[in-house]
């Protein structure tokens, strides 16, 4: 995705029929749930801004609220005032069909209005939007509710967002802070890696469902795959670690060009957030602190250069996303033997347990690449007006991922869902799963 969000326009969601309490009892649920998030977090920790692709979390909770007071309130509700004009300006992040934008690099500068003034924004919009779902008509109601499905799905980008964004943050501080408590133990979950075949042929991909989902997912169209194979689960520290230990960083034989440069440029040896300490051996940052790495939890905060060279290394390859949403077809999202999402407030991938009938955890541990350029599907126009910049300008020199991870929100992601980021980009909790060809 753009590198702080994910792309996405309305696309009618199957809201039509329901009550206004239940979109108003969503949107508090949702809108709750960021507050949740950043209540142990200070004041300082709120303004942090690590790199220009990150953004403080003050600044997330304000431009989520932008967003409803921008495409729902000024144009749905008959009379309401602006909380601060400037904040147009301000929290807008890259519609330029609304307006100029505050430069994204110096996000951190906004040292005003405060965290509390950002709170009585969200406050200002949160009664504001409860007013307009109390008092719409039904017919408006169904109008509005793509929309507003879409402002709850963007507000759990955003949610993610501040977790991914945050701990990078605070990964500069040498005190190590902490942000949660120590997740129960997970032991070892022996899973010898195996591939599950499939036969290809002629699929379908992408949303065909009434639910909601953004409109990069669309139009669902046909798709020739050759038989392939996909691994049984994501790639392990162990593994990683072997990887490391052959020489994997230092073979440029492994790496693309592009992403050899890059290994050279910047000095990559490992993937973010790892050392490797004489004493303790190899240790990750995570938002529980410094913490010994589990060999058989899923590696992840790793970009799409060293998942490739990985790949190559393990003499596999990357699934395209097609074959990753083929080989999910019979998996939910929501079910026991995914992963964890960031409603458990552990935010770290645990170990995989295995399933004997189809790959294990492809949703809520670890963004998986996939070897698929992020672009269009054909058919695909960017919907009119200025939510039309969410998706189609996006689509270039990025990689799709799929499946979402332990940072995720729970219920946000499904089978068709796109994610997509640059090559270099590993502050995400990005993993492999590997493929090859039958």
């Amino acid at each position: 995705m753009n590198p702080t969000e994910a792309s996405a326009s309305p696309t009618p969601a199957d809201l039509d029929d329901e009550p206004c309490m239940t979109l108003a009892t969503r949107f508090r649920q949702v809108r709750d749930r960021t507050e949740t998030l950043v209540q142990p977090l200070t004041a300082e920790d709120q303004n942090l801004q690590s790199m220009p692709e990150a953004s403080p979390v003050k600044w997330h909770r304000a431009h989520t609220s932008w967003f409803f007071e921008t495409f729902l309130l000024k144009p749905h509700l008959p009379g309401y005032r602006e909380f601060d004009p400037r904040y147009e300006f301000l929290f807008n992040s890259y519609y330029n069909a609304v307006g100029e934008q505050f430069p994204r690099p110096k996000r951190a500068l906004i040292s005003r209005p405060d965290a509390a003034g950002v709170g009585a924004y969200r406050e200002h919009v949160d009664q504001a939007m409860q007013k307009l779902l109390a008092e719409a008509r039904p017919e408006k109601l169904a109008g509005i509710s793509p929309l507003l499905e879409l402002g709850l799905n963007h507000e759990q980008q955003h949610q993610e967002l501040i977790l991914t964004d945050l701990k990078h943050a605070l990964s500069f501080n040498p005190c190590a802070p902490v942000l949660v408590g120590d997740p129960d133990p997970v032991g070892p979950a022996p899973h010898p890696l195996k591939f599950f075949e499939y036969e290809g042929g002629e699929v379908t991909i992408g949303h065909r469902s009434a639910g909601f989902c953004f409109d990069n997912e669309t139009p669902a169209h046909k798709v020739l795959l050759r038989p392939f194979a996909l691994a049984s689960r994501p790639a392990t520290w162990r593994e990683w670690l072997a990887f490391i230990s052959d020489g994997g960083y230092r073979n440029p034989l492994l790496w693309l060009s592009d992403g050899w440069a890059w290994v050279q440029k910047e000095n990559i040896e490992a993937p973010l957030y790892l050392r490797c300490d004489e004493h303790d051996g190899w240790q990750h940052y995570t938002l529980a602190g410094w913490k010994a790495l589990e060999p058989t939890a899923p590696a992840c905060h790793i970009g799409f250069y060293e998942a490739h060279a990985f790949a190559e290394w393990a003499g596999e390859r990357l699934p395209t996303e097609a074959e990753w949403e083929t080989a999910a077809a019979t998996l939910d999202a929501q079910a026991q033997d995914s992963g964890h999402f960031a409603d458990s407030g552990r935010y770290q991938p645990e170990p995989v347990a295995p399933r004997p009938e189809a790959p294990a955890a492809m949703f809520g541990t670890v963004w998986e690449w996939t070897s698929s350029s992020y672009a269009p599907y054909p058919g695909f126009r960017a919907a009119p007006g200025a939510v039309g910049e969410y998706n189609g300008k996006f689509m270039a020199n990025q990689m799709v991922l799929r499946g979402g991870s332990c940072a995720t929100p729970a219920g946000h992601v499904r089978r068709t869902y796109r994610n997509f980021f640059y090559p270099p980009d590993r502050w995400q909790f990005s993993g492999v799963r590997l493929a090859h060809d039958l």
